[in-house]
């Protein structure tokens, strides 16, 4: 499983103009709501809550990763988004985020989901990576980039 191969061009949205961070989280729970694998998107909204308000998904670097474990989805559900500008997201850097994946993958996938929020953090971490995620004017950008990225990373 690569990021590369869990996202698509529906779930990517770029240039966001977005204030808050519940806004950030509501739309990406919107972009990734109409995913084949969502089952129950109350029960998905309802434990991506419940995960943010354990602690914040503001990772550093600019990056918010909101996921969850949940029975919502029956596969692993990625979304993408960058935003115009960069907003609070009580990040444990103190940083502002401007790129925010959210990640959603069934409980029984828990070394899967771990290995995902391991690689995203890995690449998102980059700052050549960064710089081209919210420099990118489209969804097909996006996807080459990770392709790029992860052609010498093994499957997960």
């Amino acid at each position: 499983m690569k990021i590369e191969g869990l996202l698509s061009e529906k779930y990517i949205e770029l240039n966001l103009e977005l204030a808050t961070k519940a806004q950030v989280i509501e739309t990406m729970l919107s972009i990734a709501g109409s995913h084949p694998g969502v089952k129950n998107h109350n029960k998905l909204r309802e434990d991506v809550l419940k995960r943010e308000r354990e602690m914040s998904t503001g990772i550093g670097k600019q990056i918010a990763l909101p996921h969850a474990k949940t029975d919502a989805v029956s596969d692993p559900v990625l979304a993408l988004a960058t935003l115009k500008n960069r907003i609070n997201f009580e990040s444990i850097d103190n940083e502002p985020v401007r790129v925010i994946f959210l990640l959603a993958t069934p409980e029984e996938m828990l070394a899967e989901h771990l290995k995902l929020l391991g690689r995203i953090t890995r690449l998102a971490g980059r700052e050549n990576v960064r710089k081209k995620l919210t420099a990118a004017v489209a969804s097909s950008e996006v996807l080459e980039l990770f392709k790029e990225e992860e052609k010498d990373f093994p499957q997960i």
